[in-house]
């Protein structure tokens, strides 16, 4: 690890800073029938409407910012999607050219719009190792530097600004947050947060898809443990193991780790749609999902008094997959006339 901890807390300051005006500062939402089914007041960072479409824009523009100031002329990254978009998007901003290692199955419009940024896509296996190998590879003959989904300290900085936006929003609005629920992929995101929230008091829960839930079981474990990641419609939450470099920021950081399934992913992005009138995909819905499971269990609900935020991650989703979420299943809705 080439930077500690404190010096990536004070990266995501300095990222803040340097980033501003150059991303969205998006806008923090809430609905009261949200609040009314959490038993709390939950806010969401509406990243779903960053440039990109996601909050890895934050991370991507802040490390190819850097490269590019170093005299890089490209860049190569891997992804299932997002990160892969943002790096295209960044690198066409500073003149750098741009090759992003996508899998096989990966969403036709992550693809697309990887493609209109400008970057070459190449299409590589179904798992993250198979990704990674061909992205260092390119590399490797092409010598230009691989910007990490989420094992990159620059990355994580970037992505931190989001929840230091919804924690200085909140203070602001008179509403100091009391906890911090944020979506687990390869953990660059929610170790953002961490940081972000350092020294604040506020607890930090990540979200992961059951059966991906790498983070948990090396949470329990003490040390970084893969996992054979399940099917799930939260595509971006799928990396087979945590990154060494979050793993090591959230490890003594994080309050807890959530599961949830695809029916309450669904019903969380039903009810994002339907009352905050924004679109999510299921990767960045699964944290309003966490937060509504954390709320009702009865070690963790947050109570009316406390004020809760949620990092809505991305809203690049596919229109076949729309349709399909906005119909629930007999047994979901049974469960949401409970909540109700």
């Amino acid at each position: 690890m080439s930077r500690t901890v404190d010096q990536i807390r004070v990266d995501v300051e300095e990222a803040a800073r340097w980033l501003a005006g150059r991303v969205v500062r998006t806008p923090v939402l809430r609905s009261p029938v949200i609040d009314d089914l959490a038993g709390a007041r939950i806010l969401l960072k509406a990243e779903n409407l960053q440039a990109g479409g996601s909050y890895k824009m934050r991370g991507a523009l802040r490390a190819v910012g850097r490269l590019a100031a170093a005299g890089h002329t490209g860049v190569i990254a891997q992804s299932t999607g997002n990160h892969a978009i943002a790096v295209a998007l960044a690198a066409r901003e500073h003149g750098l050219a741009a090759t992003v290692v996508l899998p096989v199955d990966a969403a036709p419009t992550k693809v697309d719009r990887a493609r209109a940024a400008g970057a070459h896509v190449v299409l590589a296996g179904t798992d993250v190792e198979e990704r990674a190998a061909t992205a260092n590879g390119l590399s490797d003959e092409s010598g230009h530097p691989v910007v990490d989904a989420y094992d990159h300290p620059d990355v994580i900085a970037g992505q931190g600004t989001a929840s230091l936006e919804l924690i200085e929003e909140a203070e602001r609005a008179g509403t100091p947050l009391d906890a911090l629920v944020v979506p687990v992929g390869g953990g660059g995101g929610v170790a953002g947060a961490c940081l972000a929230a350092a020294g604040t008091g506020i607890e930090v829960y990540g979200v992961e898809p059951v059966g991906c839930d790498s983070l948990a079981r090396s949470l329990a474990a003490g040390e970084r443990v893969p996992v054979a990641p399940a099917p799930t419609i939260a595509d971006g939450l799928r990396p087979s193991c945590v990154g060494e470099l979050p793993f090591a920021v959230v490890r003594d950081a994080l309050r807890g780790v959530v599961r949830v399934d695809d029916d309450e992913i669904s019903a969380a992005f039903r009810l994002i749609l339907t009352e905050l009138k924004v679109l999510a995909e299921p990767s960045g819905a699964a944290g309003l999902a966490g937060a509504l499971r954390l709320s009702g269990d009865a070690g963790t609900g947050f109570g009316r008094r406390r004020t809760v935020g949620v990092v809505l991650t991305g809203g690049n989703v596919e229109a076949s997959l729309v349709a399909r979420m906005l119909v629930p299943r007999p047994t979901a809705v049974a469960a949401e006339g409970v909540a109700a």
